[in-house]
């Protein structure tokens, strides 16, 4: 019998994972908060041999509320698997190892079949590809019991924005003596780590965000930064650990150089969405991705993007709470949660988050018929073109030429004939920031905002390489 089957895998129930590999693995390592509690794997045969899993079944699981009983449930049968296939004669497919180990069997196992790493649930555990297959469809049957997905969450300019100290500027040197304390996080959200040398600011209502998420979606946090940076930030944004748990993924423990990967993340891809500033970041899985604006605190993140414009602290603002990105996404994740769900059925097979976010999004600017004027280069198509795809997955129709259907015109320069129509017919014209502000802040932005004149303030001539059209 698999290791997988009715596994606790998800939501606090992986958490359960985690504890129950700590307790029936007998490593003799110490938990700590700053590190995976699981020793290193045996260094000689002697140690191996004498490193075998526990044949006992766990007696309880302390239940904490109501909905988490069907994970207590899933921890003792997980426990019972394993001591039912230790016992078997059926040959042990080795579903899962620690340390070149078989959890079930305790046999050697050749490191090429060793499998995936979950290393950010347990140091040294390795799972096969089709037992994550069997436990991500064992978590799919409990999220819809739950009536949760999974979000997974990137930190530095999504949820805050971090900073070495020494790269603050003069101006920003006011910051040091208005940050909060690390002994009480729960209130604050500027902090500065001086064991780390750095300072970060949470991002505006952050944490209601998480507060409301966590009622639809079981979250992770997924970071390029190194895991002592991912669990610091994990302890700033939930200091009781109620949202995250063990699920936070750092570069160390993806499977990707320089990319992050689902592969790593214990949901079915049709129920996981993504929150990140870095489209790139996902080649494989851009349609799970909602792209957030960059939270641009401090003067070096601003540098970091060859932005030229002042941070929100040496301005000494900050985006708005009830109007900022944040607020924006979560109402995006309302929408894509209640779709995913809507009707009260109990098969959701067939439901996939993927083409549910691309209706949700195609909503944002529904009833614009876009063209546009000296923004695209001269030897390219225009279908063809990033701005004219992004456009159109916004629910815009775009054209090539003027009618009197057109709504908007997407200029650079204000001299050409199509601005010059779109004047005297009395239609919208506006630069190309207005798609890529809906894009970003995903809902349709005022027109007034984004007038040719504002290219002209910000400098931001793009004629040289353009064609009149």
């Amino acid at each position: 019998m698999s290791v997988a089957s009715d596994s606790p895998v998800h939501s606090s129930s992986s958490d359960d994972l985690a504890a129950f590999l700590e307790t029936e693995l007998d490593s003799g390592s110490d938990s700590s908060s700053e590190s995976f509690p699981i020793e290193e794997a045996a260094e000689d045969d002697t140690e191996v041999s004498n490193h075998r899993l526990k044949r006992r079944k766990l007696e309880h699981l302390e239940t904490v509320d109501d909905e988490d009983e069907i994970e207590d449930v899933a921890s003792v049968k997980f426990s019972q698997e394993i001591s039912e296939a230790s016992s078997s004669k059926l040959p042990c497919q080795h579903p899962g190892t620690f340390g070149n180990m078989c959890i079930v069997c305790g046999q050697n196992v050749e490191e090429e079949e060793t499998g995936l790493s979950f290393t950010y649930i347990h140091k040294g555990i390795k799972f096969h590809q089709d037992e994550v297959t069997r436990m991500r469809d064992i978590d799919m049957k409990m999220l819809q019991n739950q009536r949760k997905l999974c979000l997974v969450l990137d930190l530095d300019h999504t949820l805050l924005n971090s900073t070495v100290l020494r790269d603050l500027k003069p101006e920003e040197e006011y910051l040091k003596s208005v940050t909060h304390s690390l002994q009480d996080v729960s209130g604050g959200d500027l902090f500065m780590l001086e064991f780390m040398h750095m300072m970060t600011k949470l991002r505006p209502f952050v944490r209601s965000f998480l507060k409301e998420a966590s009622k639809m979606f079981v979250l992770y946090i997924y970071t390029m930064g190194d895991r002592p940076y991912a669990r610091q930030m994990a302890k700033l944004l939930d200091p009781k650990g109620e949202y995250f748990g063990e699920r936070i993924i750092s570069r160390d423990d993806g499977t990707v150089r320089h990319q992050k990967s689902l592969d790593v993340v214990l949901g079915q891809e049709k129920a996981v969405l993504i929150l990140d500033d870095t489209e790139n970041a996902w080649p494989s899985h851009k349609d799970n991705l909602i792209v957030i604006e960059r939270y641009h605190f401090f003067a070096s993140s601003c540098k970091q993007f060859d932005h030229r414009f002042q941070s929100l602290s040496q301005l000494k603002s900050d985006e708005s709470e009830p109007d900022g990105a944040l607020a924006t996404v979560l109402k995006v994740l309302k929408q894509t949660h209640s779709l995913f769900f809507e009707d009260g059925g109990e098969d959701l097979s067939s439901r996939d988050v993927r083409s549910l976010l691309k209706q949700v999004r195609k909503e944002i600017l529904k009833g614009c018929k876009v063209v546009f004027s000296r923004v695209f280069p001269t030897k390219s198509q225009a279908e063809d073109h990033p701005l004219w795809r992004v456009a159109e997955g916004l629910g815009a129709t775009c054209a090539t030429e003027v009618d009197e259907s057109v709504t908007h015109v997407v200029a650079m320069d204000v001299g050409t004939e199509k601005v010059r129509w779109a004047i005297r017919e009395k239609k919208f014209v506006v630069h190309r920031g207005w798609i890529d502000a809906a894009n970003y802040l995903w809902k349709k932005q005022p027109e007034e905002n984004f007038g040719l004149e504002q290219v002209k303030k910000q400098g931001t001539d793009e004629k040289s390489d353009d064609v009149n059209i």
